[in-house]
């Protein structure tokens, strides 16, 4: 039996693609690239983990095994914040702000991303400063790697300054009224 469904435009209904401006298609890009890189980071991970178990086997040292683990996963989280955001995809508390309708919802909208890209920006400038401070006073890991700790930092300002630039994006879009950030997909059922 077959259940698919197939739908038909209006007549006078037009298919042409929407133009999207070349900032739009870049800062969409971006998110992209980040979390194409969180996934590396993700798949690196799992490379760290197998070749702890393959050279547990055979007798063999993995120094700093369990930092660069640490690293990556510390990497593919922020680089991930962006690209989830951008997707709609950030675990939200939205029991308040489903109850809310027309100007109110857009009043706590805007509160609530203007609250988190405030945030968000001083943990990006915290972050930045950490890579800097770091570099310039040559410090190192306290694990067996001894790895500088610059390099292990980069990816944690990068990914929060990405993510800072998100929820600006979905702020200006916000008060622009072109987007609604904080609509669910699927919208709770509220029990009587």
């Amino acid at each position: 039996m077959n259940t698919q469904t197939h739908t038909q435009a209006p007549e006078n209904c037009s298919l042409t693609p929407v133009s999207v401006s070349p900032l739009r298609r870049f800062l969409d890009g971006l998110y992209n690239l980040c979390g194409g890189i969180a996934a590396l980071f993700l798949l690196a991970i799992l490379s760290i983990i197998v070749l702890q178990m393959i050279a547990r086997w055979s007798g063999v040292q993995f120094p700093g095994s369990a930092n660069y683990a640490g690293y990556c996963m510390a990497a593919a989280s922020f680089f991930a914040l962006a690209y989830t955001l951008n997707h709609d995809a950030h675990i939200r508390v939205t029991l308040f702000l489903s109850r809310l309708t027309g100007w109110p919802k857009r009043l706590a909208d805007l509160w609530c991303l203007g609250v988190a890209t405030f945030f968000s920006a001083y943990l990006s400038w915290f972050a930045v400063k950490n890579v800097f401070v770091s570099r310039m006073i040559h410090d190192i890991s306290q694990g067996q790697d001894a790895m500088p700790l610059w390099v292990p930092q980069l990816p944690v300002a990068i990914g929060s300054t990405v993510f800072t630039l998100a929820l600006v994006d979905h702020l200006i879009r916000t008060l622009r009224g072109a987007d609604d950030t904080f609509t669910e997909q699927l919208p709770v059922i509220m029990e009587d």
